[in-house]
């Protein structure tokens, strides 16, 4: 899972890219979305100053004089601000143009096609693992290097989010996902028909970044389609579609490798067609979403329908700054990495589960197929196992959501970042228990069930799919989302920045430490430290209203 697309995971995602802008500029009023009113239309930016021109004094010091002329003036700019005001776009109540008034079928639809289009990129990310004895094979190498061809996918997410979420901001979440999902299919050919190990590693790495845009736009999308009251379980869906691809990657790539005839190259060319078929379906059957850009249209379309230019929109003003994207992408999340002890330790902690899944991709093959001796589709169906886990996260979260609502209304409808926590301490439970018992059950000769049971737990396992995996990871971001306001996109970016590094790196740790230290003494380590991260949401449940106070970019409270 990747992307950082927001969620929440999954909900963090679709808070930060929706909840982060101003109201204006989604042009949405939360509390009445009519036409007559609406909140922070535009920055100093993005619409000309309106001058006062007092005429000059004479000099005799008149000041009545000059205080009449001042009053005509203040005049004069309140009726310019109140015609410019009128001429605003914005929804009307109800207006069918607005995404959040789609039809509930319609809304389903749309859920799902986006969900496919996270599933498509993430499947991307592991479909090639299991074929990686062939590959070492076929070009020459150790299997210790092929993991290569798993890790460099996922390290182009640190670096695709760089341009596609500030493309979704300014153009649309459309053209942010569909020609990048082409380049996805594109470079997945690339590696099909590689010959040698640098045009493999190279065309997986670009196949990362394009595959990244899905991921990390996908939740915003999920924002303009509904209120945040509403947004819960469609949220849930795009969780278990972007963890769900990791998790079936390495059964459907089984599958695959055990027809007759078909070898590696056919694991990048299903992926491929994958991709391009969802990619198609969406073109012709997915709307533009984003809300600034649909009522830039519609400011464009009366200018020309009435032939008055007086109609307009602050997106229209709106440009991509690179300065601006370097800022809030890059610099500054690696600011609050380092000054921030909230965004320092929930980034540590959500990396560290982030990239025990794909460490787990290097694992499960040990364990079942080399140490048990089991066939190539029967050693991957633990896999199933970890996205079954993820059903049980849904409800964990779920059945939280009450508590949370109950704080924010006690608080005024303001976010309450402490109450995102306690999901996460079941989660962190389920996390060390999984990952103990799948130390010291999953070699021979014991009994393989309890360990299959472990992957249920785990949460990071090999894939993002389990209760712990997605309780913890979307919980951190929620927190983070509510810690730090109109500054929650950086604090999520450098969630997602350290997060692909760690999954990035442990995958390349796993042959060596399981093979040189055994399953369970390895697993025991990994456990040692979840044992250690284990009280992290209980500190910040005790101490987070007092570090916040402290910082520099969590905004005060009243």
């Amino acid at each position: 899972m990747h992307g950082e697309s927001r969620s929440q995971l999954a909900q963090d995602d679709d808070e930060t890219h929706s909840e982060a802008l101003s109201k204006a500029d989604n042009g949405f009023d939360s509390d009445h979305p009519s036409s007559h009113q609406d909140e922070s239309l535009s920055s100093p930016e993005q619409e000309p100053k309106l001058e006062a021109r007092l005429p000059p004094s004479n000099g005799t010091g008149d000041v009545e004089r000059n205080a009449a002329a001042a009053g005509f003036s203040n005049d004069s700019r309140g009726k310019q601000e109140d015609e410019r005001q009128a001429f605003l776009v914005k929804w009307e109540e109800g207006e069918k143009g607005n995404p959040r008034n789609f039809s509930p079928v319609r809304k389903a639809f749309l859920t799902f096609l986006l969900g496919m289009l996270a599933l498509s990129a993430s499947l991307g990310s592991s479909i090639i693992a299991q074929a990686q004895p062939q590959l070492a094979e076929y070009l020459g190498i150790s299997e210790e290097i092929t993991v290569f061809a798993v890790s460099l996918y996922v390290l182009g997410f640190v670096f695709g989010p760089l341009l596609w979420a500030p493309l979704s901001e300014q153009h649309g979440r459309k053209i942010s996902m569909l020609p990048a999902l082409l380049g996805l299919g594109l470079f997945s050919i690339g590696t099909a028909v590689s010959k040698n190990a640098a045009s493999v590693f190279l065309t997986r790495f670009f196949a990362g970044v394009f595959g990244s845009a899905p991921v990390s736009n996908v939740s915003a999308a999920l924002g303009d389609l509904y209120e945040p009251r509403a947004r819960g379980i469609a949220v849930s869906f795009y969780a278990v579609c972007t963890v769900g691809g990791p998790t079936l990657g390495p059964t459907i790539a089984a599958a695959i490798l055990s027809a007759p005839g078909l070898d590696w190259r056919w694991t990048e060319y299903v992926e491929a067609i994958f991709v391009f078929g969802i990619t198609v379906i969406a073109y012709f059957f997915m709307p533009e979403l984003y809300g600034p850009v649909l009522l830039q249209r519609k400011a464009r379309r009366l200018r020309k329908e009435t032939g008055d230019n007086r109609y307009w929109h602050p997106h229209e003003s709106s440009t991509m700054n690179f300065s601006n994207i370097l800022t809030k992408h890059l610099s500054r999340p690696l600011l609050m990495l380092t000054t921030e002890p909230i965004v320092t330790c929930i980034a540590i902690y959500a990396s560290f589960v982030y990239g025990l899944l794909y460490l787990e991709l290097e694992v499960f093959p040990i364990v079942y197929r080399q140490q048990r001796q089991w066939g190539l589709v029967v050693s991957t169906l633990p896999f199933l196992g970890l996205f079954l886990g993820v059903f049980f996260a849904l409800i964990i979260n779920l059945a939280f959501q009450p508590y949370y609502s109950r704080a924010v209304a006690n608080n005024n409808g303001r976010a309450v970042p402490e109450a995102r926590l306690p999901p996460m301490i079941v989660g962190s439970t389920f996390f060390v228990i999984g990952l103990f018992l799948f130390a010291w059950t999953g070699p021979p000769p014991t009994n393989p069930a309890p360990s299959i049971i472990a992957t249920v737990f785990i949460g990071a396992g090999l894939t993002t799919s389990t209760p712990s995996f997605n309780v913890i990871f979307q919980q951190c971001i929620n927190f983070l989302v509510d810690s730090y306001g109109l500054h929650a996109a950086s604090a999520v970016s450098a969630n997602t920045f350290l997060r692909s590094f760690f999954a990035f790196g442990l995958p390349l740790a796993a042959n060596p430490m399981f093979h040189n230290l055994g399953v369970g003494p390895a697993g025991s380590i990994l456990g040692g430290v979840a044992v250690l991260a284990w009280p992290v949401p209980l500190v910040f449940m005790k101490y987070g209203r007092r570090l916040r106070a402290r910082s520099k970019m969590a905004p005060e409270e009243e």
